[in-house]
């Protein structure tokens, strides 16, 4: 076979850099590696998801005493790390792709945390809108705005919308600090021992500790569930693993009713 020569004139098509590098800002490029960053993270986390599909029972097993909890974090701990480590060079390729350089090491705290805003993000397929607003008792109001600056500070944290978690604490214990359930479930956002533990609270009882253990735990779901409030909620309320097994929100009177409860609560807050 005979030697092709190729005759290369127009080199911008095979080096891209002289176009691209002048084409953004520091600020947009900074907002083009969080996106591909979270891109990555995204689909690790679909990819974990299906290796749990494969596991029986998932990596810790259907007896496992808090087992939703680890399951969930297990998926989110291991998608974010191999993000960090460029593992599967998608965010690489997507910002070389755009700018024409290689993408910048971001350190841990600055990886990008997805919001989700209240109800525009009740992406289900049962549309949302003939559940009623459910307006809470001024009392209720009351205990829950003593803790506003802690709820907000937990959204920024977590990246939850306010209103969000506002309307699962007048759900789960109404403003009560020290409500305890029938299943041992404690505080203000109704953790039970083992996701308290696993959330890293160490005071149930302590306002700030549980809202930002509930608020973490309530944005893990809401990642996991790519940002569907209702399967967060069913998640939070059932444990994931029946939201998994049902694909979907269960078939539970008491968590129809709580996502009702809680979704009508979030229109109060939101009017």
């Amino acid at each position: 076979m005979n030697n092709i020569d190729l005759k290369v004139t127009d080199s911008k098509h095979i080096t891209g850099s002289s176009e691209t590098e002048g084409r953004y800002s520091s600020k947009e490029k900074e907002k083009i590696a969080s996106a591909a960053k979270e891109f990555e993270s995204l689909m690790t986390s679909m990819m974990m998801k299906d290796m749990q599909k494969t596991t029986t029972g998932g990596m810790f097993g259907d007896e496992s005493y808090g087992g939703d909890v680890l399951d969930t974090m297990f998926e989110s701990e291991m998608s974010k790390f191999m993000t960090k480590s460029k593992s599967l060079g998608i965010a690489q390729m997507l910002y070389k792709k755009l700018t024409g350089e290689d993408l910048p090491i971001m350190p841990a705290e600055t990886l990008p945390v997805t919001k989700y805003k209240g109800s525009s993000s009740l992406n289900t397929d049962t549309d949302s809108s003939d559940l009623p607003k459910v307006t809470p008792s001024s009392e209720a109001l009351k205990r829950i705005d003593k803790y506003d600056d802690i709820i907000n500070n937990a959204s920024e944290e977590y990246g939850v919308d306010a209103n969000l978690i506002k309307s699962v604490i007048m759900a789960e214990s109404a403003g009560n600090p020290k409500a305890v359930s029938s299943a041992k479930a404690k505080g203000l956002m109704q953790l039970i021992d083992s996701t308290a533990s696993s959330m890293g609270v160490k005071n149930v009882f302590d306002p700030k500790e549980n809202i930002y253990g509930g608020t973490k735990y309530l944005s893990d779901l809401l990642r996991q569930y790519n940002g569907n409030v209702k399967l967060a909620l069913a998640g939070y309320n059932a444990g994931p693993k029946n939201v998994d097994k049902y694909n979907g929100v269960p078939p539970f009177t008491e968590t129809k009713n709580y996502i009702t409860r809680v979704v009508g609560y979030l229109k109060h807050f939101e009017s």
